[in-house]
């Protein structure tokens, strides 16, 4: 197996080599910026609260319990102080030359389009676009932040939902075949930071069919197997040296 200063040497050939990569990533990419991976040891899965966080975070309980999942969702959920990090930068970077046509997110924290990137397909949403359930007008992170309790619309008074995929609730169909689009176009597909095993957004790879397959993740991921280059660091300090 390659040490990791060979396989970044290596990275950053294929790089240079192609002009049509595709980016996929997950919450690893964002928590150098300070924002709490879900399944790592400290994050939010392993902390203590009445109910758990799938729970809270699903569509059923933002139906019976508005009140609760909001108290959590504002406590949790939002880290509007977060910069992006050198895995953002770098990759907005990247589709500045043009070379990286897509960054294929499950985050919903914004720091791709905060770092410059413009073609993000963000699979779960978004923290900073909410909406009313009334009338549809949308809203910033600003209407959460300021209120308490449920958000009502400032229009006509409807609850306003953030603009995120919960549990049990579906992809946006018109994310998910953009995102398929760049994947079966793409000469190299990287995947970053993501353990790849919340579906079905981890099951998007399987239309990749190009050239060169890059995993760069900290933890073991189902797909190491299938990588032509496998790399086990944090992806920041992998983008730093790129």
């Amino acid at each position: 197996m390659k040490t990791t200063e060979e396989a970044i040497i290596e990275l950053k050939e294929i790089m240079e080599r192609y002009d049509n990569i595709v980016f996929f990533g997950g919450a690893g990419v964002s928590t150098e910026s300070g924002i709490p991976d879900f399944r790592s040891v400290d994050g939010l899965y392993h902390q203590q609260y009445d109910y758990p966080p799938e729970t809270i975070l699903s569509h059923s309980f933002y139906r019976s319990k508005p009140e609760e999942f909001y108290r959590f969702y504002r406590n949790k959920m939002l880290f509007l102080d977060a910069k992006p990090n050198t895995a953002h930068k770098k990759l907005a970077e990247l589709e500045q030359s043009g070379k990286l046509k897509a960054v294929i997110t499950q985050n919903i924290d914004g720091l791709h389009q905060a770092a410059g990137s413009k073609n993000v397909l963000e699979l779960h949403g978004s923290v900073h676009r909410n909406y009313c359930e009334q009338c549809g007008a949308f809203y910033d992170v600003q209407i959460v932040v300021e209120s308490e309790g449920i958000p009502k619309c400032p229009k006509c008074g409807g609850f306003t939902k953030p603009d995120v995929v919960l549990y049990e609730e579906g992809l946006d169909d018109k994310t998910v075949a953009a995102s398929i689009r760049h994947i079966q176009n793409a000469d190299v597909l990287i995947i970053g930071g993501t353990s790849l095993a919340v579906y079905p957004a981890a099951g998007l790879i399987d239309y990749f069919r190009g050239d060169k397959l890059v995993v760069i993740n900290m933890a073991p991921t189902p797909r190491d197997k299938y990588a032509d280059l496998l790399i086990q660091a944090p992806i920041g300090q992998v983008f730093a040296q790129l």
